[in-house]
């Protein structure tokens, strides 16, 4: 354990983002995964589900969640 204090708090902060970054990639992934498979099975609201995916990609952009890169990848597969 770190002796400075200045130290001990990037910690506690680093551990509170690393755990709100952790759940918010998660409910990315969630998305996609739904977009992807209503997309397969033709589903109805599957243009709503990838709408709604492609703005949470977005948003990870912004929160830094995910890089530029990935973002453009994860969306080009969802729009083919």
């Amino acid at each position: 354990m770190a002796n400075i204090k200045s130290q001990e708090k990037r910690i506690l902060t680093n551990e509170k983002s690393r755990l709100a970054n952790k759940s918010f990639r998660s409910q990315v992934k969630t998305a996609i995964k739904k977009a992807a498979t209503a997309k397969s099975e033709g589903a109805a609201n599957k243009d709503e589900l990838i709408n709604s995916a492609v703005s949470l990609i977005d948003k990870s952009v912004t929160k830094g969640v995910w890089k530029a890169n990935k973002a453009a990848r994860e969306k080009s597969r969802l729009m083919k």
